[in-house]
């Protein structure tokens, strides 16, 4: 990557705020928070060979610690099914609140899923946070499984460099992929008979705040969801 080409510096500079590149790829979606020193993550996206290969898993924890102020990192072993950023977990699992998950869920046990979910929800219920909470986990159910139409596909403006979308391929759909805002909870919907539902159980989890649904299906086809087409924006101190 050539600097001039990354965003992050140019938000900063525009903002005339300090910016600073650390030796560690990886992107918005493949970490999580909660806020208290707990990263979440997967060893599918952090640990693939075309992220950081110099690295060791410990000094990937490592770099982590020094670069966001946390102390613990929880690894579930993989993302959701055919995630094409090698499973951000962004797409599976979410912290709501201090101690608490959100986990894409399948109750098909037939689904490639199925699998991911359970061995994931295997390695919550074990873990405790920087606090030292066991965590509490949710699970929602994932929409579908969701599979591209072939006027979905006509529909693709294809560019170089970009992932294919052919008639009858599965997405990665996924309710976990929302946005956290200031009194609002976004969240996508897929047309789906499990729509209902999710947003229910968001509005359990935030009562306090606002649920507003997005289509996103049309996400979907571009890749990631609501949670991935979001950025926060630099507050520091402006020189």
């Amino acid at each position: 990557w050539d600097a001039d080409d990354l965003v992050g510096p140019k938000i900063c500079d525009l903002e005339r705020v300090p910016v600073y590149r650390p030796d560690l790829v990886l992107e918005f979606g493949s970490i999580e928070v909660d806020g208290e020193g707990t990263v979440l993550t997967t060893e599918e996206c952090l640990l693939n060979p075309n992220r950081n290969p110099h690295l060791t898993r410990e000094q990937i924890e490592q770099q982590l610690h020094d670069h966001l102020g946390t102390s613990t990192v929880v690894w579930l072993p993989r993302g959701v099914h055919l995630d094409e950023t090698d499973g951000h977990i962004d797409n599976m699992a979410r912290f709501v609140a201090p101690g608490v998950v959100l986990l894409t869920w399948t109750d098909d046990e037939s689904d490639p899923q199925h699998e991911r979910s359970v061995e994931a929800l295997a390695v919550l219920e074990k873990a405790t946070d920087a606090a030292g909470r066991r965590l509490r986990v949710v699970r929602i159910h994932q929409p579908g499984p969701l599979t591209i139409t072939a006027e979905e596909a006509a529909g693709v403006d294809v560019v170089p460099g970009s992932q294919p979308r052919l008639a009858g391929e599965r997405l990665a759909g996924s309710y976990v992929n929302s946005y956290l805002g200031n009194g609002i909870v976004v969240v996508p919907v897929f047309d789906d008979p499990h729509d209902d539902a999710a947003v229910a159980t968001y509005q359990e989890l935030f009562p306090d705040r606002r649920v507003v649904t997005v289509p996103g299906r049309e996400i979907l086809l571009g890749g990631g969801n609501v949670h991935c087409i979001t950025q926060q924006l630099p507050g520091g101190r402006r020189s």
